[in-house]
């Protein structure tokens, strides 16, 4: 409770330094003014209602990403089971890409389906990769499938993009992940995807559990392995699939928000995917303030933001604590 409790108040903060910072801040009696007081109109009320939608965004995202990162862990059993590691953000950029140049596609909400076939058979053909030979699918042989399959497809996007100036003028913003593009179009387009994968998450947490002490262990207490590994994986893959589409490939969090999870609460899946998605939203929040404070009165991405803080924490955090089992 207690850490739900924290998690909520960080949470709640990082939503109002978000509508509040930026090129121009804004002070706690206007912010109230923009929020609840709509007879009010001046310059700052009107930054505050114009963020809500960039605040929303990025949380849900970030929640997005932090229960994706948790649901690969869990399928895979692999600690360092994440969106980028696997190489499911480039096959999603992949097909992203492929789009812009061949099909003319230019508007997000059409990304969605080639991204999410992007995602899906990326994710099926690194699982493949890394479940040949002996010992099947171990955590190492993932990562080396993941990281190969990355490079490989990292190379076909460069292909395609540098003949063509015109979609690497459109892809270039995208590649790097960004929520400053947010748009209640594109969160009214997305938001149901999200949700729905989000939700599948919570409700495969009780098998996830079981399957946690072994496939022949969890057949014994009932679970039907393979539907919850492949209904898992899907909602994963949605998650990423979806997210990568409207705000592109960004890295770390779903590799970072379960690790933080576990680290208080250890590994029981109910606790742990419900938590990731508010760990990620906070993350992924946080990296985007950041990202407006760093450069003002520009703008980092917050792909960026969360590589540059993503990979000194997260080593930081294998140095004090032990990689906890899944």
């Amino acid at each position: 409770m207690a850490v739900l409790l924290i998690s909520l108040v960080l949470l709640l903060l990082c939503v109002c330094a978000s509508l509040a910072i930026g090129s121009r801040t804004v002070g706690f009696q206007q912010l109230v003014d923009g929020l609840f007081r709509a007879e009010i109109v001046s310059l700052e009320t009107n930054i505050v209602r114009k963020r809500i939608s960039r605040t929303v965004f990025s949380l849900l995202c970030g929640s997005a990403l932090g229960v994706s990162g948790a649901l690969m862990q869990a399928v895979t059993r692999n600690p360092i089971a994440d969106p980028g590691i696997l190489g499911v953000n480039t096959g999603a950029s992949l097909f992203v890409v492929f789009g812009i140049a061949f099909l003319h596609i230019e508007a997000a909400q059409e990304y969605i389906w080639l991204s999410l076939a992007g995602s899906a058979l990326t994710a099926v053909f690194v699982y493949g990769i890394g479940s040949m030979g002996r010992g099947g699918a171990t955590p190492l042989k993932l990562a080396l499938a993941g990281a190969a399959t990355s490079a490989a497809l990292s190379s076909l996007v460069s292909t395609i993009m540098i003949p063509r100036s015109r979609v690497m003028d459109q892809f270039r913003f995208w590649q790097v992940g960004s929520v400053g593009a947010a748009t209640w179009d594109g969160i009214t387009a997305f938001g149901p995807f999200i949700l729905f994968g989000i939700l599948i998450g919570f409700l495969s947490a009780p098998a996830l559990n079981a399957m946690a002490l072994g496939d022949e262990t969890a057949r014994g207490l009932g679970v039907r392995v393979g539907i919850v590994r492949a209904v898992a994986a899907f909602a994963s893959v949605l998650l990423c699939g979806a997210v990568t589409a409207l705000a592109g490939p960004i890295g770390f969090i779903g590799l970072l928000a379960p690790h933080i999870v576990r680290l208080p609460l250890g590994a029981d899946q109910r606790f742990t995917i419900p938590m990731s998605a508010i760990a990620g939203g906070i993350i992924l929040t946080a990296a985007d303030i950041a990202g407006r404070v760093m450069v003002r009165p520009g703008e980092l991405e917050a792909g960026v933001v969360t590589a540059f803080i993503g990979a000194p924490l997260l080593i930081t955090l294998a140095k004090v604590s032990k990689v906890r089992s899944l």
